[in-house]
């Protein structure tokens, strides 16, 4: 039997069961990070690996997948060919759609952040896992995290009133192969806030409750040495309120060479203030009348976000999914308010 922990790590197993059969649409770096600790999971066979490039789903097939490993460059194709129990889609954000082919064949999926590009696939993808009733899981990986955990229990008591946070990092510079061949294009990836900085917006969702206005404003042109085809914003600063009254202010840039940069969350409450830093999300919490707490943000942390969803599919138990289809859906309304209003110049209300 396979025991979990607090934190979904395998701990003991004392009779093998059958394995979950797993494929995966987009075989890019995003689906690298979850296949190497997939591949050692015990009750994981990974089955089918489907990308638009041939020769690198072919590559990690051989490299992670079993030994009668099947290799696509079309999703339905592989869906028809190969008995799956899971799939995961690691794909940019302009690329998605594919969801509905597991759905139709019931397939519970996995599906990296940003869920879309595109609201309404994003919501005719949301309404059918809802008419299926199936497991799905986002890739909202700092959900999972001790430190993000701790301070939500705090904050059911004591509210926050301001949070303040984002990513900054370098400028992208031309490359022939990778993720700025797509990211640099606002039309393929959304830009920054969208792709990336939605790691950000979903903490605060998950720590704050829902949002109810967005005003987001832009910063462009001032990037040099960029690639050709760069349109994207180079920073961005969007004010978030919430349902409850209280505030966010969110930043993204991609024009800090000079160093400073990096991932940061502030959150400011009556008795509490709790100081996340770096892409692991450690905690400084600092609370009244008590000595700092430090929490080191888990290093594994796609190991462990995988293994809950792995878990919840195998028992067919959905609460171990902290950030399920219909969750992403909402996160992804808050960014995409936040380009309508770089583009619009004004607050825009979400329902």
């Amino acid at each position: 039997m396979l025991l979990f922990n607090d934190d979904y790590r395998w701990e003991i197993v004392t009779v093998m069961s059958e394995k979950t059969l797993v494929g995966f649409v987009g075989c890019g770096g995003i689906a690298e990070q979850h296949l190497k600790g997939l591949v050692n999971h015990p009750h994981v066979a990974l089955v089918g690996f489907c990308d638009v490039n041939l020769a690198r789903a072919g590559e990690m097939a051989k490299q992670y997948g079993t030994p009668d490993a099947k290799v696509f460059s079309d999703a339905e194709e592989m869906f028809d060919a190969v008995q799956l129990e899971t799939v995961f889609f690691c794909l940019p954000p302009f690329a998605h759609g594919a969801e509905l082919g597991a759905i139709k064949r019931g397939i519970p999926f996995f599906v990296e952040k940003p869920i879309n590009l595109y609201l309404e696939q994003a919501r005719e993808i949301a309404a059918a896992v809802r008419r299926r009733k199936l497991i799905t899981c986002v890739g909202y990986m700092n959900r999972y995290r001790q430190g993000i955990q701790k301070v939500r229990n705090l904050l059911r008591e004591d509210p926050a009133i301001l949070v303040l946070g984002g990513w900054i990092g370098k400028t992208p510079r031309p490359s022939a192969t990778g993720i700025w061949t797509w990211w640099v294009q606002k039309e393929k990836s959304g830009g920054q806030f969208h792709e990336q900085t939605t790691h950000t917006v979903d903490l605060t969702r998950f720590l704050c409750g829902e949002v109810k206005e967005v005003h987001a404003f832009s910063a462009k042109g001032f990037n040099k040495g960029t690639p050709d085809n760069y349109d994207i914003e180079d920073a961005s600063v969007v004010n978030l309120k919430f349902a409850n009254g209280a505030i966010a202010n969110l930043w993204s840039s991609c024009s800090a060479n000079g160093g400073g940069g990096g991932v940061t969350l502030n959150v400011y409450a009556n008795n509490f203030t709790a100081l996340f830093t770096g892409w692991e999300h450690s905690l400084r919490l600092m609370r009244v009348g008590s000595e700092p707490e430090e929490i080191k943000g888990e290093p594994d942390i796609f190991v462990i976000e995988d293994n809950a969803f792995v878990e919840a599919v195998r028992l067919n138990d959905p609460s171990k999914i902290q950030s399920p289809y219909s969750d992403g859906l909402k996160t992804l309304e808050v960014t995409l308010a936040a380009n309508e209003s770089m583009e619009k110049g004004k607050p825009i209300k979400l329902h």
